[in-house]
């Protein structure tokens, strides 16, 4: 499996309608991916308008190919796009270790 992380800064003062936004978007389109595992979406406590969204992918082209060159990409960022303070900075990674119960 491979993990998308992307560091997204969002907006002063949208903090409720990202949420909610990135909640429908994850529900409606992501997770309708082909190779979508599941995800998991943390925001700052010190920086408020910093969220990092994982999503765990079946394969690197599950989200590089099928997702971002598909038509669910621009769907998904016309839901969460309208929020972003700046373009989204986002890398992919691989299990090195992990405790037992741990998405790998």
């Amino acid at each position: 499996m491979i993990l998308e992380i992307a560091d997204i800064r969002i907006a002063p003062g949208k903090n409720a309608e990202f949420d909610a936004a990135v909640q429908h978007g994850l529900e409606t389109v992501i997770s309708r991916a082909e190779g979508y595992r599941m995800h998991r979406v943390v925001k700052g406590i010190e920086s408020p308008e910093r969220y990092m969204l994982m999503i765990w992918w079946e394969t690197l082209e599950d989200h590089t190919v099928k997702f971002r060159g598909g038509p669910l990409f621009p769907a998904w960022r016309a839901i969460v796009g309208p929020f972003f303070a700046s373009p989204p900075s986002v890398e992919h990674y691989t299990v090195v270790t992990a405790s037992p119960g741990t998405p790998t």
